[in-house]
């Protein structure tokens, strides 16, 4: 594993973390599907987020960091997993990006736009 995959790790643990300290339940990490990979989907209350992470060096690069097609690809997987997941399609769906920069805390903005 590359240091690069290590880190991915690390900001992806991190998130999990935060998520769970938030009251979250996470339901799955590392999601694949044919159109990519959500990192984590996580449950608080009737809410359903999709988070993507971003593990920089700064805060400016976890945001720059951040593509409107890595969105769509969510959104796009997301589908997929609510497809095979039917009895959560009734809970408000939510995009969210965590980002991790290096020796800071994480930042977590809600319902991302593209």
């Amino acid at each position: 594993m590359s240091s690069t995959e290590y880190k991915g790790i690390f900001g992806e643990l991190t998130a999990a973390l935060l998520l769970t300290i938030k009251g979250y339940i996470i339901l799955a990490r590392r999601y694949k599907t044919s159109c990519g990979e959500i990192d984590i989907i996580a449950r608080k209350g009737d809410v359903i987020a999709f988070v993507e992470v971003k593990y920089r060096k700064s805060l400016t690069k976890c945001y720059e960091a951040i593509r409107n097609k890595q969105i769509r690809r969510i959104v796009r997987a997301s589908e997929i997993f609510l497809c095979k997941n039917p009895d959560l399609r009734s809970n408000f769906i939510r995009y969210d990006v965590i980002l991790v920069p290096d020796w800071n805390l994480p930042k977590h903005i809600k319902n991302i736009s593209m």
